[in-house]
């Protein structure tokens, strides 16, 4: 390559992969794979230009969909752009720092000084937080409900079959009888020292699934020995905040975000700081403002409730000020399964070279809420920390149910039931969209965070208020939440939250009917 020129495509070799009849990987991954590793080692730098998937097709003997369809995978990723005339450019911005660290399985540190998190974690067991937690222990039914305000359910449960707060795994869907069968299976097979004295951290079938799951469709380097079984993501949530943050100490959250996680925050006598969010995510430069933040909570694939996914850039940064810091980043992948437009995109853990990422998952949210089953991911620094807590306040997963769920994910049903949930969840998404669209004055309104999730945002005419709007639509039976009840120091337009994943079609167009001719007078009134 010539002096001052920068990589392309063409300029990397044919991978491996494309030539091995033998490769569990498919040509498409391989290309992802390939493309994504060129990237993030700065070989094809940012702005660089990528040639057309025509060339790169002829070079490396593929056809032009399977480069396609890699190249569609990493624009949803945010790792290139891609745009009429000017073709498909790098737009991931790699640092420095990021490039220096080493991979390691599991997620360590390289060191086992400071930056292995000690600084972090206490020796005394002083720390104890206040209170039981055991409301957090409850149902992720209301996670990611609003604050209080007069005359408006904004802190309303949400509930499968109520417009427009049912953004939850719908549980019609799951196969109660199929269910029933494994759970009855689990019992009749287990030893009576198994269902005395099961594992701390969670039954090691269950653990070893969820590490091959997380493996495979979530690109995490993680093993059974990695993972902790919680009964959902509140619960992970305390056990983290209560054992790795001391009194006094700041923890950040997004704004506008999980409004929970303050609360549970509290609990460990912890200072919430706030960091705005924007089209790429959270903003990193707010979150360096406080340079005493311990702990950030983010939700980097799906952003509760604004819906946007965290760019490539923004997380790269992100893991980078974690590592400076020596702080830790908890992820919350909350409804990353349900991504309507592409495969579930990888997780921040994915990236995470020094082992700052505490991934946080929740089977409440794919299969059904009272199920109370979840998962952490933890780093090797912080694992027996939390494991103490845990042991110390008292185990409350079934291993019945843990053995059940690991058969139910090993036999396969587990993606089956994902594949169902996900074309039920987007038909109905496109049928509320369709709702919006056609009713009133013809126009559907600006919505955000409809490619994945349980919900997206409908952003409201300007000037429009949000708690009339709330109200107006509760007489019409229809209840809402609008974005200012998940702020705190953010201001931003006036909209609501849409949830559409736990209602019927019939009702998605009935009430989406409804809630268009609220949404066209809204349009008109400011016109009278």
């Amino acid at each position: 390559m010539a002096r001052g020129k920068s990589a392309a495509a063409l300029d990397l070799p044919r991978p491996p992969g494309l030539d091995d009849s033998c490769a569990t990987a498919t040509k498409q991954d391989t290309i992802y794979e390939t493309l994504r590793a060129a990237i993030l080692r700065r070989w094809l730098p940012a702005d660089s230009r990528l040639p057309s998937s025509r060339e790169l097709a002829h070079r490396w003997g593929v056809s032009r969909g399977t480069v396609e369809a890699a190249f569609d995978r990493l624009h949803a990723e945010a790792y290139v752009a891609r745009r009429a005339g000017s073709g498909t450019r790098v737009c991931a911005v790699v640092p420095e720092r990021f490039l220096a660290a080493p991979w390691r399985a599991g997620g360590s540190d390289s060191g086992s000084g400071s930056d292995s998190g000690s600084d972090l974690v206490s020796d005394s067991d002083s720390h104890s937080g206040t209170g039981t937690g055991a409301d957090l222990h409850s149902a992720d039914a209301a996670r990611h409900g609003g604050a209080d305000a007069p005359g408006v359910a904004t802190e309303a449960r949400v509930l499968a079959g109520r417009p427009f707060v049912s953004r939850m795994a719908d549980p019609a869907l799951f196969p109660m009888a199929v269910w029933a069968k494994y759970v009855s299976k689990a019992m009749l097979g287990a030893s009576a020292e198994r269902l005395c004295s099961p594992d701390a951290r969670g039954a090691p079938e269950l653990r070893g699934q969820i590490a091959a799951y997380l493996r495979s469709h979530r690109g995490m380097d993680c093993a059974a020995d990695d993972i902790i079984v919680t009964t959902g993501i509140r619960h992970a949530l305390d056990l983290i905040s209560r054992s790795l943050l001391r009194p006094g100490d700041s923890a950040c959250v997004e704004d506008p975000g999980y409004t929970s996680a303050e609360r549970i925050f509290a609990l460990a006598g912890a200072r919430t700081v706030f960091a705005p969010v924007g089209a790429e995510g959270i903003d990193c430069a707010a979150l360096r403002a406080h340079p005493d933040v311990r702990l950030a909570f983010v939700t980097p694939a799906h952003q509760s409730p604004l819906g946007v996914t965290m760019s490539v850039s923004r997380r790269l940064e992100l893991l980078d000020w974690a590592s400076e810091r020596r702080a830790w980043i908890v992820e919350d992948d909350y409804d990353s399964e349900f991504n309507y437009h592409s495969a579930p995109l990888p997780a921040l853990k994915s990236l995470d070279r020094h082992g700052r990422v505490i991934h946080c998952g929740s089977f409440n949210k794919t299969l059904f809420a009272g199920l109370r089953i979840g998962f952490i991911v933890a780093p090797p620094a912080v694992r027996e920390r939390l494991m103490a807590l845990w042991q110390t306040t008292g185990r409350s997963v079934g291993i019945s149910e843990q053995m059940a769920l690991a058969d139910y994910i090993g036999d396969g049903a587990y993606l089956r039931h994902l594949r169902q949930a996900r074309r039920a969840y987007q038909q109905r998404r496109d049928a509320l969209l369709d709702c919006l669209a056609a009713g009133g004055d013809g126009q559907r309104g600006q919505v955000s965070g409809s490619q994945a999730g349980f919900h997206f945002m409908l952003w409201l005419p300007p000037g429009c208020d949000e708690l009339d709007f709330c109200a107006r639509a509760a007489a019409d039976d229809i209840t809402l939440q609008p974005l200012s009840a998940f702020c705190r120091q953010a201001v931003l337009p006036p909209a609501v939250l849409l949830g559409y994943t736990a209602l019927t079609l019939a009702q998605v167009r009935f009430a989406g009917q409804k809630l268009a001719r609220l949404l066209a007078r809204a349009r008109a009134e400011p016109a009278r």
